[in-house]
């Protein structure tokens, strides 16, 4: 069984940063790709980032590309996403997950404000 917990979402202003980690424990954590993901109300949840086990291959999806930074720690069996200049659009639950969608956080709220 695999637990992911997240940690460090907040109420920022419009151009903040915040880091976002995500803690893994159980057994070949180190071996999943990893990714985030967020959900603003009245919308579908999307892919935010990824990141594979080595930590050598990123995705950012299109919105996020150069604000955002993916990367692990896999002696830590953690994973963090890097958010600067943020934006009032960015505001959502964030959530981790790992091994494809098949293990899920319980998400943090990331709120931005203008």
């Amino acid at each position: 069984q695999v637990q992911l917990v997240e940690s460090g979402g907040g109420l920022v202003q419009a151009g903040g940063s915040l880091r976002l980690s995500c803690a893994a424990s159980g057994r070949a954590v180190s071996t999943y790709a990893m990714a985030w993901y967020r959900q603003a109300p009245g919308k579908e949840r999307e892919l935010v980032a990824s990141i594979d086990y080595t930590g050598e291959m990123t995705y950012y999806t299109t919105s996020v590309k150069g604000r955002f930074t993916i990367s692990r720690d896999n002696a830590k069996n953690t994973v963090y996403l890097q958010m600067n200049n943020l934006k009032p659009e960015d505001t959502a639950i964030y959530s981790c997950s790992a091994r494809s969608r098949t293990y899920w956080g319980q998400g943090t709220q990331v709120t931005v404000s203008s």
